[in-house]
């Protein structure tokens, strides 16, 4: 059943408080589009911001998708078309013919065109690349050919740059010509005959200037900056150190080749974030790819790598019980206490790891120091068991009917809390300063290793306190 476009209204304003507009758009879209009410499916589409309406789109059934694409307005649909997700992109690309689709591309954004070309097959790209015009193409492939996740991959070349010469006057009336074909106008840079990174000045700057004032004098030379090879994820920490909405990207002759936006750095963000997070929990997985898109074969295969590597690597606790077969066969009731030793054991050292990660990550590390930092979670660690000993000492004494159970529980629990804050906080500082990622020695990993060594202190003090015993 069709709805007026009063009633869509309505609905809409009442859902968007809630952030649930794209589900829905796409539910009422997707209603219109199966009715064949192709008028009400553009009422409906109109007052929506360009974000929601992608991810409406994103939504529908991959039949109803394209028809969609095509009841919008064209200025409307190459903004609303780099808001879609990768796979809807290259789904579009297919079901468009191939004027509307050489349209689409030819009018993306450099740094949006880029993306989506990574994503594409090759002969695909080739194909599209020979039919874009001679500027675009140019622009494309310098953008694919720096390297992968670089401020030279991640940003556009759509910027405004001035001249000191020009007055504020003639400044403002380039910014208007130019403004709809940039990707920000919020920050102006200015450049030399050679293009060279001379200055910079923000919209507000240019604005309240006097418009014979040359721009020369009213700008600010010291100018922060970072390079083409710059890993993206060092562009966006520069971004918010700087507030900056904008940072200026140049080449090894200090030329100004283009500008990395804040909203490309939030996507960055987001991307390294994710993928922190597959690391910490052992799961391999692409950072582009919708992990929960994927199959289930995929899925598992991508699991069982590092499952296969954590199974083999807690053989090893399986060996050192075997090894310490005489203590257990003397004093069985130590076996109740091997979960709690490597469990708490366990748990410290992801609490440490995790601190130590999250501080590479956001840099604070580096103001209190590598080594100060371990010293503070081995102490840490140090007082964490004390407090766990002192818990564990009486209980473990009743539970196990013995003062030398109870004395090797509490030992072990103390020095197996300090071996799991150092490693925790140790090793991944250690893969940082090989160049792997700090976020591989994350919880799983270091659980396996303190289990492993835990329950050798564990076992070793339990034989050394029944030796000592029996020498008494």
């Amino acid at each position: 059943m069709s709805r007026t476009p009063g009633t869509l209204s309505s609905e809409l304003g009442a859902t968007s408080a809630n952030a649930n507009v794209a589900v829905v758009v796409a539910s009422q879209l997707e209603a219109l589009l199966q009715a064949g009410n192709y008028d009400g499916a553009k009422l409906l589409l109109q007052p929506v911001q360009e974000v929601d309406a992608a991810e409406a789109i994103g939504r529908l059934p991959m039949t109803l998708q394209a028809l969609a694409f095509r009841l919008l307005p064209k200025d409307e649909a190459i903004d609303i078309y780099e808001y879609l997700p990768v796979e809807v992109q290259q789904s579009l690309l297919e079901r468009l013919r191939s004027g509307e689709v050489l349209e689409l591309v030819e009018e993306m954004s450099p740094d949006d065109r880029a993306r989506l070309f990574d994503e594409l097959p090759a002969k695909v790209v080739r194909r599209l690349l020979a039919e874009l015009s001679p500027a675009e193409r140019r622009v494309t492939a310098q953008l694919l050919g720096y390297a992968p996740e670089t401020a030279g991959r991640l940003m556009t070349t759509e910027f405004i740059d001035l001249k000191e010469f020009h007055s504020a006057g003639q400044a403002l009336d380039l910014v208007r010509r130019r403004a709809r074909d940039t990707e920000t106008v919020y920050s102006l840079y200015v450049t030399d005959g050679s293009r060279h990174l001379s200055g910079i000045l923000s919209l507000r700057d240019l604005v309240v200037a006097d418009p014979e004032t040359r721009i020369g004098d009213v700008m600010t030379r010291d100018v922060v900056s970072v390079s083409t090879d710059t890993d993206q994820e060092e562009v966006a920490r520069a971004i918010q150190r700087y507030d900056f909405l904008a940072m200026p990207v140049v080449d090894r002759e200090q030329r100004l080749v283009g500008i990395v936006t804040v909203d490309d750095v939030i996507d960055v963000i987001e991307q390294e974030a994710t993928r922190d997070l597959y690391a910490a929990g052992a799961v391999q997985a692409g950072d582009e790819d919708d992990y929960f898109r994927s199959s289930l074969f995929a899925v598992a295969r991508r699991r069982v790598v590092w499952l296969l590597v954590l199974l083999v690597a807690n053989s090893g606790t399986s060996a050192v019980i075997a090894s310490q077969q005489g203590v257990l066969e003397r004093l069985v009731v130590l076996a109740a206490f091997i979960p709690l030793l490597i469990g708490t054991g366990g748990n410290v050292g992801a609490q440490s790891s995790t601190v130590v990660i999250r501080g590479l990550s956001t840099q604070r590390i580096m103001q209190l120091g590598l080594g100060r930092a371990v010293l503070r979670e081995t102490v840490a660690g140090a007082l964490l068991g004390l407090l766990l000993a002192v818990v564990v000492l009486p209980w473990a004494w009743v539970m196990g009917g013995s003062a030398l159970v109870a004395m090797a529980v509490a030992v072990s629990l103390l020095a197996i809390s300090v071996l799991a804050a150092l490693a925790g906080a140790s090793l991944p500082l250690l893969f940082n300063r090989m160049g792997l990622d700090p976020a591989l020695m994350s919880a799983p990993f270091i659980t396996t290793a303190v289990d492993v060594a835990g329950v050798f202190i564990y076992l070793s003090t339990a034989a050394w306190l029944l030796r000592a015993q029996i020498g008494l």
